[in-house]
């Protein structure tokens, strides 16, 4: 099964995923990069738990939403 960085792929590089991890998460900006890229500041591996899981797709679908008024103004 892909990891998440493997399912995000090119996105990383047009989004920051720290913003998204602040407003939806309400955590550090580290924290959504480190489980991104599968482990903690330890280097210890950690991932998204499946509630969380559903929370960055609600957040990404609500970043789209946002990116398609804005493209839709132009």
């Amino acid at each position: 099964m892909p990891s998440l960085m493997q399912k995000i792929g090119d996105l990383a590089f047009y989004m920051k995923f720290g913003k998204i991890s602040t407003e939806y998460f309400g955590h550090s900006s580290s924290w959504l990069y480190q489980r991104i890229n599968g482990y903690d500041g330890n280097g210890k591996p950690c991932e998204l738990t499946p509630e969380q899981t559903v929370t960055l797709k609600k957040a990404l679908h609500d970043v789209a939403r946002k990116i398609d008024t804005v493209a839709d103004s132009l």
